[in-house]
This record gives structure tokens, C-alpha cells and sequence, in this order.
């Protein structure tokens, strides 16, 4: 009895030893793990961070070359309208170096119920375009007759650090209609 007890107690304490030489391999492992999976995330930071860099050189550049176009993708008439999904391939409005093609719709009325227009022409030269560099983007603006009477304005705020733009086209007579979308090149 007394040798089946030195065995069991000897086969117990290897079993002991190689349990902890496992755990140790185990746990070393693991911290290698940990360590691989430390420096792939912050090179994923860094590659993302060099992207993000020149998306916003990118957008920068074709504001700079006035050779961009804006495809809106909802409009709402200001100040509490409703909300518009705009799904038609062939709404935007292009700005190229020298003139301005937009075909976009616009809500016209003095009261409601206001009729829907779309805006089709072709600028061969607009009034007082400026393009402002600021925190977010680009604050771009210009005015327009459109063939009428009425003056209209173009706001084109541009977030190149977050993608996306927002238009606001307003005048005198009709409310502002606000358009969201992205900015594209030729």
C-alpha cells in the first residue's frame, strides 16, 4: 500500500509539473498573441489615418481645379420640409472651370402647395463664385439669374475630412431648398 501511495503521489506530482509547464507555454502564447494583435491594430490606425489624409487631399484638389460635380441624394425645402430621396442618376450640379451645368429640382410657391421644377441649364458664367477653405472642408458660393428674374444663391458646403456635401440653393421670392449628397470628379 505503501508503494501504490509513493506511485500515486510521484504520478501526481509530475502531473502537477506538466500542468504548470502547459500553463506557462499557454500564457506565453497568449501574450505573443496579444503582442501581434497590438501592432496589427495600430498599423490598421496608421494605414486608415493615411487614407483618411488623402481623401481630404483628394476632395481639396478637385475643389482647387473647379472640375467637380455634386450629386445630391435627398432635398428638403427649408425650413421644416419634408424629406426627399432623390434616386435620379441624372440630378447634379457640375462646376467646370469656366461654367456651371446644373440640373437639379427645386421646389417653387409663394404658399403651399408648392410645385416642383427642375432646374436644367447650362451657366456659362455665374456671379461671384468664391471658394473658402475652412476647418471641415470647403464653404463654396455663387449666384445666378437662372434665365429669370429671380436671383438665386448656390451654398455649397463641402466636408472633405468627413465626406459628403450639402447644398442650399436660395432666393428672394421662394424658401431654400437643401440638398445633401457627395462630390464626385468629371
Amino acid at each position: 500500500m505503501k508503494r501504490f501511495s509513493l506511485i500515486t503521489l510521484a504520478a501526481l506530482a509530475i502531473l502537477v509539473i506538466g500542468a504548470t509547464v502547459s500553463i506557462d507555454a499557454q500564457s506565453d502564447e497568449q501574450a505573443s498573441r496579444k503582442a501581434q494583435r497590438a501592432a496589427n491594430h495600430e498599423a490598421r490606425q496608421q494605414k486608415r489615418a493615411q487614407r483618411l489624409a488623402e481623401y481630404e487631399r483628394y476632395v481639396d484638389s478637385l475643389v482647387l481645379s473647379h472640375n467637380y460635380r455634386f450629386v445630391p441624394q435627398t432635398m428638403q425645402q427649408l425650413p421644416a420640409g419634408i424629406m426627399r430621396n432623390l434616386v435620379n442618376p441624372e440630378y447634379e450640379v457640375v462646376v467646370w472651370s469656366e461654367e456651371v451645368d446644373v440640373c437639379i429640382p427645386f421646389l417653387k410657391g409663394y404658399t403651399p402647395p408648392y410645385y416642383p421644377v427642375v432646374f436644367n441649364y447650362v451657366l456659362t458664367s455665374v456671379e461671384g463664385y468664391t471658394a473658402e477653405q475652412t476647418s471641415d472642408g470647403w464653404h463654396i458660393t455663387f449666384r445666378s439669374s437662372l434665365f429669370s428674374s429671380t436671383d438665386y444663391t448656390f451654398t455649397l458646403e463641402i466636408y472633405s475630412r468627413y465626406g459628403g456635401a450639402m447644398l442650399t440653393i436660395s432666393s428672394t421670392f421662394y424658401n431654400s431648398v437643401q440638398y445633401t449628397g457627395n462630390i464626385f470628379a468629371i
